[in-house]
Formats: C-alpha cells, structure tokens, sequence
C-alpha cells in the first residue's frame, strides 16, 4: 500500500495557488492511463485469442491433409509446443497487466485522498475490498482461465501425437 509520502511531491503552499487544479489533472490523467492500460490488455487477448484459434485450425486441417503416421507426427508435436508456449507467454502478459493494473490503482487511491471525493476507493469498500465472490470477482482471475484451457489442448494435441 502506498503511503501519502510515497506520492507528495511539492506542498500546497511550495507549488502555489493551482495546486488542487493540477492535482485534479493529473488524476484525470492517471485514470485515463488506467483504461488504456485497460485497453491494450482487451487487445492482447484478442490477439492471443486468434492466434491460438488459428493454431487449432491448422492442426485440424493438418489431421487432414497428411498421413498422421509419417512426417505428419513432428508436425503436430512441433506445432502443439509452440501453442504451449504462445499460453505460457499470454498467461505472463496477463499476470504482468494485473500487477500493473494494481499499481496504478495503488496511486490513483492514493492521488484521491488528496481530493474531496475518493470514488475508487468507495467503490472497492462497495466491493467488499474483493474478498467476497458475490460481489466481485477478479477479472484476472477468470481470464488467466481462458490461455490455460488452450494450453490444455495444445498439451492434449501434443501427447497424442506423440503415442
């Protein structure tokens, strides 16, 4: 958690008279840092999403086209691993947007104690701070779910092929 400290630079009365101004602007700002971050995320899966679709559909349209008992085999290995490991990047890319994620909420709370109103921080005690699953489910959480279940193909696809 981010102490007040941790974010005060200059005092009201060092800076001047437009301090609460551009305190008020940089919050804008910071939120809007935020979505975007928000946003490439959104894209990201949307990538990972198609590439891994694509792969499923190449080694359904490998099953075929080859002769499963040849060359075929190292095909279908050689592809299912490099599935696994287009999973294992997007899982870290989403591991890493979730902590950067929760940076930036740390200094955006931060940022609101500085102003009249702390809407962030009223809506996650709303939230119950995450820890109730009724009221809030992490989102990470449920979309760490979605490069672990094509990793699972991928590993099912690569096994087979190699029995």
């Amino acid at each position: 958690m981010l102490k007040e400290e941790d974010i005060k630079g200059l005092s009201k009365e060092e800076y001047g008279d437009s301090y609460r101004a551009h305190v008020l602007d940089l919050y804008k700002m910071y939120v809007a840092s935020a979505d975007k971050i928000s946003d490439r995320r959104q894209t990201a899966n949307t990538f990972f999403v198609s590439l891994n679709s694509t792969i499923i559909g190449l080694v359904g349209y490998l099953n075929l086209s080859q002769d499963t008992k040849t060359s075929g085999v190292y095909m279908f290995a050689l592809v299912a691993m490099a599935g696994m490991l287009i999973c294992y990047m997007w899982f870290s890319l989403i591991r890493s947007y979730k902590n950067m994620n929760s940076g930036k909420f740390q200094v955006i709370n931060a940022i609101e104690r500085m102003l009249p109103l702390r809407p962030y921080d009223a809506e996650w005690i709303a939230l119950e701070h995450g820890k109730n699953p009724k009221r809030y489910l992490e989102f990470s959480r449920v979309e760490a779910n979605i490069p672990l279940i094509f990793f699972i193909l991928h590993m099912v696809v690569f096994v087979r092929s190699i029995l």
